[in-house]
């Protein structure tokens, strides 16, 4: 009974969230309008003063790089309150934990072969997300889907073995915390913070854009062990012993 309610009820919000959406998208611009003058400032002078040829990622990372560090600690700060909350739950877990043997043969197969393709992916978008479309979230939530295949693949006992809780945890503050070092480079040289002050090398290179290359895999990294450690908490969360989710 609790259940039907709960789909009674959270069919206004959703209607009303559907209806916003459908009257924002209603009011983009048409495909090939004007972009605007911001816009059209970047595409003229973003290739001569960053060496950049992924124009976006010229934005993201260099003249709004001040926002993009807040929106990766934003996903850091989300990513920690999940963990707090999910791990100490689990604290008085007691009993037998559901099984989770893979049985297929074809997820087996299918995933072993597709997780190493898809983290080299994620990596391939990440390294060259300042030359081609990609960057560092775009990457490292490529490169994450590696990690959740193996799951699929070989199962909880596998993905524990090689996603440790703290490699992971580790790696996500590393990836934060490298984003802000870099931007003390700009104080050191007498400029603001993440002024880019290292050599943008030639365009269309990976040795090309300064720090923005450095801040471009620093927020890959982040993102890459930020989403694995989504992935493992809620695996962590399913696999857990039966009877202690029912008392919860």
């Amino acid at each position: 009974m609790k259940a039907r309610w709960r789909r009674v009820l959270v069919l206004p919000p959703l209607a009303a969230i559907l209806s916003v959406l459908i009257w924002g998208y209603t009011g983009l611009p048409d495909f090939g309008a004007r972009i605007g003058e911001y816009g059209r400032l970047i595409n003229q002078n973003a290739q001569g003063q960053r060496h950049i040829t992924n124009f976006v990622t010229a934005v993201m990372f260099d003249y709004r790089g001040m926002d993009t560090m807040i929106e990766e600690f934003i996903l850091f700060t989300a990513v920690m309150g999940l963990v707090l909350l999910l791990r100490s739950s689990r604290e008085a877990a007691t009993g037998r934990p559901p099984p989770d043997n893979v049985t297929s043969d074809a997820v087996r197969t299918v995933g072993g072969v597709l997780a190493p393709v898809l983290l080299l992916f994620g990596l391939w978008v990440i390294s060259f997300g300042y030359i081609t479309p990609g960057g560092g979230f775009q990457g490292g939530v490529l490169a994450s889907g590696g990690a959740l295949l193996l799951w699929l693949a070989g199962g909880h006992r596998q993905f524990r073995r090689l996603a440790p809780t703290t490699l992971l945890d580790a790696t996500e503050g590393l990836g934060a915390a490298a984003y802000v070092a870099l931007g003390f480079l700009g104080l050191t040289a007498g400029a603001a913070f993440l002024t880019n002050t290292l050599p943008l090398g030639s365009a269309g290179t990976l040795a090309s854009g300064g720090t923005t290359a450095a801040l471009n895999w620093a927020a890959g990294v982040e993102v890459t062990a930020a989403f694995v450690l989504i992935y493992r908490e809620f695996i962590e969360e399913y696999t857990q012993p039966s009877d202690a989710r029912a008392d919860q």
